[in-house]
């Protein structure tokens, strides 16, 4: 059931990581990123900061993050990276510095010191979750399940932590990826909850569901996916599989049309013409 399920989903870690590139900013980053906008330790709004509550060395820090922010968003991780250097160099206490490193280093793939990173931000603030979250999905990309488990749940668990959506759906994917598509189904139901236009999980929840054989709740899913601006070749393509299921011909035409025209040279497309449904 697990081998099925990697390769039913296999989709779902490229569409988390596009999602967060097109988001990153000073605020949360959807399933993979943690916030950099002054809020307290604990997840709640914290009291403004004006100019003269900021010590001069946080100032210069928070000046360096920002830098550093806009160098990652446009694909310049070097750049980032020395600009982190300078904000750690500025104020060695900067948590969210180590939180933005760690998720760089994890986009690199170099996951020591994405943990070391990680974990020197949660030595600053142990109870901001949106650090539990981080590090918790580094432990899912390295397969530490049970690890990243428990850091989701110390994440939720917190009552003022206001990116709720962003960890449960981390949570649901992780178990997914586990195998325990029981317990992603439902993690992935309350992130749909919480933010039902997000669409890796519309895409996850439907992708799961035609896994086994629920093409009408499958259907409820992609559906309201397709029928936004955020529809790609994988939704149309699982909208085409799952309108063939159930024996919809005119709205499978429909998906399939749309899927050769706007993605004409995408592995999906090519899938449809060849009819290699079941890939």
């Amino acid at each position: 059931m697990c081998g099925n399920a990697g390769r039913g989903l296999r989709l779902w870690y490229w569409l988390l990581a596009a999602t967060c590139v097109a988001v990153l900013g000073l605020a949360g980053v959807a399933g993979c990123a943690s916030r950099f906008d002054g809020q307290s330790a604990t997840g709640g709004e914290a009291e403004m900061v004006t100019d003269s509550d900021e010590p001069e060395a946080r100032k210069r820090a928070r000046i360096r993050l920002e830098l550093a922010v806009g160098y990652f968003e446009n694909g310049q991780t070097a750049i980032a990276l020395d600009e982190l250097k300078q904000s750690i160099a500025a104020d060695s206490n900067y948590a969210e510095a180590y939180s933005l490193r760690g998720l760089i280093y994890m986009r690199l793939n170099d996951f020591r010191l994405s943990e070391e990173s990680f974990k020197r931000a949660l030595n600053i603030n142990p109870r901001d979750s949106n650090f539990m979250h981080n590090l918790g999905w580094l432990y899912c990309q390295q397969t530490r399940y049970a690890q990243a488990h428990e850091l989701f749940s110390q994440a939720l668990s917190n009552p003022q932590y206001a990116e709720r959506a962003k960890t449960w759906r981390a949570q649901g994917l992780c178990q997914v990826r586990a195998g325990q598509l029981s317990e992603g189904e439902q993690s992935l139901f309350k992130s749909y909850e919480f933010d039902a236009g997000n669409p890796v999980t519309a895409f996850n929840l439907a992708a799961l569901l035609f896994q086994r054989g629920e093409y009408a709740r499958a259907q409820f899913y992609v559906r309201r996916l397709n029928n936004t601006e955020l529809a790609n070749a994988e939704s149309l393509w699982l909208g085409v599989k799952v309108e063939r299921r159930m024996e919809n011909r005119d709205a499978m035409l429909q998906l399939a049309t749309q899927l050769v025209k706007r993605f004409p040279k995408s592995r999906e497309a090519d899938s449809y013409q060849r009819g290699a449904f079941d890939e």
